[in-house]
């Protein structure tokens, strides 16, 4: 009998012993917090066990055996979601199986340029390692029915911001969210608007931004231009602005634009075409929308570079030849 006690206190004290391992390993770091992170990826439908399993094959030190028991123990088995992570330092198992319940996936970014066209946007989004290109054979109209949109010509119509994804995700994601956002963009200016511009609908004030983000750098200075395009437009004076006659020559242009090319005329050369071009010609940031619907109260009609990245201003011909003169000759 003494025995038999001896045995049963020896299990005891080693249950005591593997209990308070067990605790003790739970909450601490599988990785130093001074080392990288360790990327891993859990396939759909796998339990603990072989998301365990997956994990320590990706070379996270964890113990697939403890790890399913702890999953088991805290009831959470069966909730861990498959996509791909990063075993951040610091993290304990339990912070691990957390992270695993909730989704926490590993994640990318993008970063969409204001004034970019939607050819370098796709090209951006298509040299993204972190994204599944699944509209790479796609073209711009068959992208465009992709994300559901109404329209049929991208340009313009994909809001220039960074933007977080897991790793993996689709590019179609990239596209959705930055047109959802151009679209809430443009209708949260487009209702602030003053009814006096002379756009027909929102799709024409963004072409004006368009424009707008193209013709300066210069925050300060893009209701200005606006200000003087809208003054234009409402004359029936041509819009006389480069970046749309260099969007229309496409391939052609190559950093130059001489006077045989302001002479040719195609749909985006806005000195042989009245109004606005048929699209928008790059993607405007949002002080471009505001400018375009928000335009300075100016009697300006012309600008020209003073050579600093500001622009001197007009009120007629004559001071614009001599602001010509002063600034470009």
């Amino acid at each position: 009998m003494a025995f038999i006690k001896k045995i049963i206190g020896l299990f005891l004290l080693l249950a005591i012993a593997g209990g308070a391992y067990f605790a003790y390993w739970a909450r601490t770091p599988v990785i130093p917090a001074d080392a990288e992170a360790i990327e891993f990826t859990i396939t759909p439908g796998s339990g603990a066990h072989a998301a365990g399993q997956q994990i320590a094959e990706a070379g996270v030190p964890i113990q697939p055996i403890l790890f399913n028991l702890l999953a088991r123990m805290t009831g959470k088995s069966g909730k861990l979601k498959a996509g791909a992570y990063e075993m951040k330092p610091g993290y304990t198992p339990l912070r691990l199986i957390e992270q695993l319940v909730r989704g926490e996936f590993a994640q990318e970014q993008l970063t969409i340029i204001e004034g970019w066209t939607f050819r370098q946007m796709r090209a951006a989004i298509a040299a993204h390692k972190g994204l599944k290109h699944d509209t790479i054979a796609l073209s711009d109209s068959e992208v465009m029915n992709a994300i559901a949109s109404e329209y049929k010509q991208p340009e313009g119509l994909f809001f220039p911001d960074t933007y977080l994804f897991a790793k993996g995700a689709s590019d179609l994601q990239i596209y959705k969210q930055a047109h959802a956002m151009m679209l809430t963009r443009l209708a949260e200016a487009w209702d602030k608007r003053d009814p006096a511009l002379p756009y027909k609908s929102p799709y024409e004030a963004l072409t004006m931004a368009s424009i707008v983000e193209k013709e300066t750098g210069q925050k300060s200075e893009r209701s200005m231009i606006a200000g003087v395009f809208v003054n234009r437009l409402k004359i029936g004076m041509l819009l006389q602005t480069d970046p749309t006659v260099i969007y229309g020559m496409g391939s052609r242009y190559d950093g130059k634009i001489r006077k045989k090319d302001l002479e040719t005329d195609t749909p985006y050369n806005t000195y042989t075409r009245a109004g606005l071009p048929p699209t928008p010609i790059a993607l405007p940031g949002v002080q471009s929308l505001t400018a375009a619907l928000a335009p300075a109260k100016t009697a300006a009609l012309y600008f020209v570079s003073k050579g600093n990245g500001t622009s001197q201003f007009s009120d007629n011909l004559n001071d614009h030849n001599r602001a010509v003169n002063q600034y470009q000759r």
